[in-house]
């Protein structure tokens, strides 16, 4: 894997295959070399999730969501910023290390002789998401129940049900999200059953116990990724990404190769309440692909809805190995108001930005709530034909209605990793930044820290690494100021 392969078009990202053909291992020790200051009001934990490990015993996967899921830590503490890394034991990673062999049918990858989970699911890679909750670290993959993670040494526990609440093939979303009221951590799960498939959604309180568990049909089996909060409603922007489990069930079909974009059908918002898991309102509009959702908030009867969308999807953009991004298309990020009580969108708007972001982030202190910036990491080549990579941070300004401040990468860099918003407690207009950054060229490895203010200006630390790590998912912070 030591260049693109494919020789027919530019390549837009040169020596980016090595993101790919990393030899991942578990480590733990303190960063000694640091360039630059770290911001005194940095102290807690970060966390990173995302596929690390894509040759399992000779076969090679074809999409980046096929990977092993590696989660790693920066825990800042008395001046010192110490690494952990480590694997995931997910059931498959467990089973395939055991045997030395490939056992599962993958997202992207499918052979001859491959498994799924009771014959009907992938067996989760666990490599997409990770948060704190209830005193402990879950990390998460998707249409699976998390799995518990020790919160210092990232050594995985086992699957974590909530209490026996969900089991092996209980649809479960890699995107929990956490009210800021409550502590209650809300996720969905989609069932792709052909005679009427639906979405579940769940509530759980702090501590682990479930409030509510509601199942309501939708209209056709959609790949849904994420969704959003607001302080009234549970929020999903369903996309026509339809999934065809007849022809997934029929012989060694990827999951990817099973599923259809049709436009045809158009997109849906779809409004639950947060308190009892009731639908409210549906509304059909548009025609777009939404991965991420970025923030929900509300004004009286009017919700905000921020979301990244796409002109095309998404999935089919991150293979083959390690030529993702091809032909992506163009997406930015996009500011819906809804009208709840009348049920209809009331105007769309776009900021002209569309590198084809991706990973939006905000200040956690403003989740669900009026705010004026995110964050997102954005591909510079998009519109050309060739591989490509995420090169750019973008701040996104709402209140002006602009992306102007964007750091660009030098050549043969590459970020990764969503943006981690690290707020000064003491000054609610002051804040870092953190991402990943991989130098392509020398196999080189760091975290970078921004003035999330002025991103353009470039980084303001880096944490240099020992060894060069995968380019991640989704992160967080965990705050101990």
């Amino acid at each position: 894997m030591s260049e693109s392969e494919n020789k027919e078009l530019p390549d837009l990202a040169p020596l980016s295959e090595r993101i790919f053909d990393l030899d991942s291992k578990d480590e733990s020790y303190v960063i000694e070399k640091i360039d630059g200051v770290l911001p005194d009001y940095i102290a807690g934990n970060y966390y990173l999730n995302g596929p690390a490990r894509f040759v399992v015993g000779g076969l090679r996967y074809r999409n980046w969501l096929d990977g092993d899921g590696m989660v790693s830590a920066l825990r800042f503490e008395a001046g010192q910023v110490h690494f952990t890394n480590r694997f995931v034991r997910s059931v498959k990673y467990l089973a395939e290390a055991e045997a030395d062999s490939p056992l599962f049918r993958m997202f992207g990858t499918a052979f001859e002789g491959d498994r799924l989970r009771r014959g009907v699911g992938t067996e989760s890679p666990v490599n997409v998401s990770v948060y704190p909750y209830a005193g402990t670290l879950l990390a998460f993959g998707e249409q699976s129940y998390p799995f518990e993670l020790d919160p210092v040494t990232l050594e995985t526990r086992g699957p974590y049900t909530f209490q026996g609440r969900l089991n092996d093939i209980s649809p479960f979303s890699a995107h929990p999200k956490f009210a800021p009221d409550t502590g209650d951590l809300y996720n969905f799960g989609i069932s792709f059953a052909g005679v009427q498939p639906s979405l579940t959604l769940y509530r759980f309180d702090r501590s682990g116990n479930m409030i509510y568990r509601k199942r309501t049909p939708v209209d056709y089996p959609c790949t849904t990724h994420d969704f959003g909060l607001s302080p009234r409603f549970a929020v999903f922007y369903l996309c026509p990404y339809i999934l065809d489990m007849q022809q997934l069930l029929q012989g060694h079909t990827a999951t990817i190769d099973a599923l259809k974009w049709e436009p045809e059908r158009g997109s849906q918002l779809r409004l639950f309440l947060r308190e009892s898991g009731d639908e409210k309102v549906v509304i059909s509009f548009g025609n777009r692909y939404c991965l991420h959702l970025a923030n929900c908030f509300e004004s009286d009867n009017l919700l905000t809805v921020d979301v990244i969308e796409h002109d095309g999807t998404l999935y089919d953009q991150y293979m083959p190995i390690p030529d993702l991004f091809r032909t992506a298309t163009r997406g930015g990020p996009v500011r819906y108001v809804v009208d709840t009580d009348r049920g209809e969108v009331v105007t769309r708007h776009e900021i002209a930005y569309y590198h084809s972001p991706d990973f939006p982030a905000l200040d956690p202190r403003f989740f669900t709530q009026s705010y004026g910036h995110a964050w997102m990491l954005g591909i510079s080549q998009t519109g050309k034909e060739g591989r490509k990579f995420f090169d750019e941070l973008a701040h996104v300004r709402w209140e002006e209605d602009a992306v102007t401040d964007v750091y660009r990468t030098p050549p043969f860099h590459y970020l990764g990793g969503e943006p981690v918003f690290i707020g000064d407690p003491g000054d609610p207009k002051t804040g870092t930044i953190l991402c990943q950054l991989f130098d392509a060229e020398h196999r080189r490895s760091a975290f970078v820290l921004f003035d999330a203010f002025d991103v353009a200006a470039g980084p303001i630390a880096t944490l240099h690494l020992d060894n060069p790590i995968r380019l991640g998912f989704h992160s967080c912070f965990q705050s101990e100021v």
